[in-house]
């Protein structure tokens, strides 16, 4: 990780707001003044309440949604429309259920006009290092959870993009599925080393997997109010990674900082679930 060069990703003062859904107010502000940057080849992951507009700051850094104010850079260029050097893996399966697995995989190369017999070679290699050689001609309904997100993150990273976007691609999983596609992820991602903003609400999840984890406000207004560098060794497996003193420090000041927005954001939750009522 170089952290001297021009970052790969640059949120500058960023501000966010919609019109509110609440009748009691007009407008709602759900990133004030934030600033994020991340290095080419960083890990970082992003933590805070529910609803504090994790996923805003990730759609933004995507291009899908245009700031408020403030400016978002991408390798020192100004960000105007969609984010092209960037891959985006969404929360929810965003496969498409008429496409097999390796047609899945292979949809994005066809916009870049690599020829069929190219991208089912490089969807078949794709398909082998997530673990699922001789899968291709399976359709996402004869495939379980964990393999549905392997296919969907090939579908992201056979495009080879600098900046990988993840908004908690594996929180609808299993403990033990979940572990495994942790540390598949991070043995691609040391492969090759691109920038990544991850976004979760486990705290474990980021500490075990990122160089850096960043800590978010309850909202409405949410921007970062805590930064820490995560100097565990590496290769990690996720799972073994957890009983290492360092790893045990580490969550204890992240919890300090986060454990009082955490409660913010659970009063918020339980006020607007009153005014529903």
């Amino acid at each position: 990780m170089n952290t001297t060069s021009t970052p790969a990703l640059a949120l500058e003062d960023v501000t966010c707001t919609f019109a509110s859904r609440d009748s009691h107010s007009d407008r709602y502000t759900a990133v004030r003044n934030t600033d994020l940057k991340i290095a080419p080849g960083e890990f970082v992951s992003v933590v805070g309440p529910t609803g504090c507009g994790k996923s805003t700051l990730l759609n933004v850094s995507a291009g899908l949604l245009q700031p408020s104010s403030g400016t978002v850079r991408v390798f020192g260029e100004k960000l105007n429309g969609i984010n092209r050097r960037a891959g985006y893996m969404f929360q929810a399966d965003a496969l498409m259920p008429w496409r097999s697995a390796l047609d899945n995989v292979t949809a994005g190369l066809a916009f870049r006009g690599v020829t069929n017999d190219e991208a089912a070679a490089r969807g078949e290699a794709w398909l082998k290092r997530v673990g699922l050689g001789g899968f291709g001609d399976r359709y996402p309904h004869q495939l379980s959870g964990g393999m549905r997100k392997r296919v969907a993150m090939a579908q992201t990273l056979i495009l080879d993009p600098d900046i990988i976007l993840m908004d908690e691609p594996f929180s609808a999983l299993d403990i033990q599925t979940r572990q495994l596609m942790e540390n598949e992820l991070l043995d691609l991602w040391a492969a090759k080393r691109k920038a990544v903003l991850f976004i979760t609400h486990d705290l474990d999840e980021a500490i075990s997997m990122s160089d850096r984890v960043v800590v978010l406000s309850a909202g409405p207004g949410t921007h970062p109010i805590g930064e820490f560098a995560i100097d565990l060794p590496r290769p990690r497996d996720v799972a073994e990674i957890r009983s290492h003193p360092r790893f045990v420090e580490l969550h204890a000041q992240i919890w300090g900082v986060l454990r009082e927005e955490v409660l913010k954001g659970y009063q918020q939750q339980l006020k607007r679930n009153d005014h529903v009522e």
